[in-house]
């Protein structure tokens, strides 16, 4: 099958390498979210948020189907609470401001403890001053192994994030009303942890998990690589068991905020040579995103020693029975307030779902955009009626798409819907996690100005 006729959504370690990272079983040390200061370009760069005071923040470490422990101290002003984004685990620890947790004041401790049910690449990021946190830096990996080694000889995170930056390397506004009211304000600086093109050490003809993770606040990249034989493996944290045929320069793959997209690389067996992670972005040429240097002699191995990845447990939906539930996306009908401000307001309301904007995290009175029996099967159809592309995310809860009126979507589980231009998606999903789980646009500037709401689990 040709790809043009079987997309993702195209236009048609870390190990010792990289981020640092740790891993956060029992008697996990505190997160501390702080201020940090990072030379993102020529200069140090003040005013940053991270969990260190002078790193991005790490990539957390778990494994399936054991406990973690993540207590997070929060040393900001600002209230915050933090989400883990794609994980399925219990409604009190989706870290969601007055939907599942009070936000943490300064100095207050939450203590997130769950047992992921998943192996995957997922992240973390705040959920209250989401929109100030996230544009400041925090935004982080995490991985979760799987409960046997899959075969790899290394692997590599690759952690995308924009920073919009002024002539003296410091943060100009996180956004502008004509960006919310459209696409998003863009970032001037584009890094691959924190970093300009990057280059990170792997053994020559060794494979390598590529693990890459967009955590921008708005920007849709357009990636492929370069150098290498690969495969896509997994997507947005669960394994592919199809043939997904790979990007390329002429098609990248669009990977929207909250998407992740793992890849099996196999390296170059000379010295030297390398893999590259390219980006198209509008109106700029093809840019190196980071590159992978073989180095060492050749172990010459093969992409077909590796075993599928082990399916995660995800019960499959039955759409014999679903029942269906129709969600619109577009803005907001004129006379909309701007929420209530208590995890940060943008000051305007540009957006909505059927036809309703949020009124914010702690607004008295909002019901959910529709109730799910548990364990039932639904098929969620998504309506796109503006000219912008939308990457939808379901708190707590996997999805499979099933078609669109635009293009052939592949049967991935997923937790991140992008949605192109006038696009009609459908859904399915098994409601079989109780609770009421955000659901929202991930252009940061789309949710805080009416595009978000939550989906009960009873």
């Amino acid at each position: 099958m040709k790809r043009r006729d079987f997309l993702l959504g195209s236009t048609a370690a870390a190990g010792a390498l990289g981020l640092s990272g740790f891993s956060l079983a029992a008697n996990a040390p505190e997160l501390v979210i702080q201020p940090a200061r990072f030379a993102l370009r020529d200069q140090m760069t003040d005013g940053m948020v991270s969990l260190s005071p002078d790193a991005p923040p790490p990539i957390l470490y778990g494994k399936q189907g054991e406990v973690m422990r993540l207590p997070v101290r929060n040393t900001l002003p600002d209230y915050t609470a933090m989400h883990w984004h794609g994980l399925r685990i219990a409604n009190q620890m989706d870290g969601v401001p007055y939907l599942t947790q009070m936000p943490m004041g300064e100095g207050e401790v939450f203590p997130y403890e769950f047992t992921p049910p998943d192996a995957g690449t997922y992240w973390y990021h705040p959920h209250c001053m989401t929109m100030d946190q996230m544009a400041h830096g925090l935004t982080g990996v995490m991985v979760i192994a799987e409960a046997e080694h899959p075969g790899f000889d290394s692997e590599q995170v690759i952690n995308l994030r924009d920073f919009r930056l002024d002539e003296d390397n410091q943060f100009l506004p996180a956004y502008t009303q004509r960006g919310a009211a459209r696409a998003g304000t863009f970032g001037n600086v584009q890094t691959a942890n924190w970093l300009q093109a990057p280059v990170y050490d792997h053994a020559a003809g060794g494979l390598v998990r590529l693990r890459v993770v967009n955590t921008d606040t708005t920007r849709i990249y357009k990636l492929h690589l370069e150098g290498a034989e690969a495969r896509i493996i997994a997507w947005d944290g669960h394994p592919v068991d199809i043939e997904v045929p790979m990007p390329s320069a002429q098609d990248p793959l669009l990977v929207g905020p909250g998407q992740r997209v793992d890849f099996a690389v196999t390296m170059p067996g000379g010295e030297g040579q390398t893999v590259t992670l390219m980006a198209k972005l509008p109106g700029q040429p093809l840019r190196a995103m980071a590159e992978l240097r073989a180095i060492g002699p050749s172990s010459a191995r093969d992409l077909r020693e590796l075993r599928p990845l082990p399916a995660n447990p995800v019960a499959r939906p039955d759409l014999n029975k679903a029942e269906p539930h129709e969600f619109v996306f577009g803005w907001t009908p004129e006379g909309g307030e701007p929420n209530n401000g208590f995890c940060g307001s943008l000051g305007y309301n540009f957006w909505s779902i059927n036809r309703t904007p949020w009124p914010g995290d702690a607004a008295e009175g909002t019901g959910p955009l529709a109730t799910l029996e548990m364990g039932k099967s639904y098929v969620l159809r998504l309506r796109n009626e503006s000219p912008n592309l939308h990457p939808i995310h379901l708190h707590g809860l996997v999805f499979v798409p099933i078609n669109s009126n635009l293009r052939r979507l592949p049967p991935l589980l997923t937790d991140t819907m992008l949605l192109l231009r006038g696009e009609v998606v459908e859904i399915a999903l098994v409601a079989d996690n109780p609770g009421d789980w955000a659901f929202h646009c991930h252009v940061i500037e789309h949710q805080k100005t009416g595009l978000a709401g939550f989906i009960r689990v009873v």
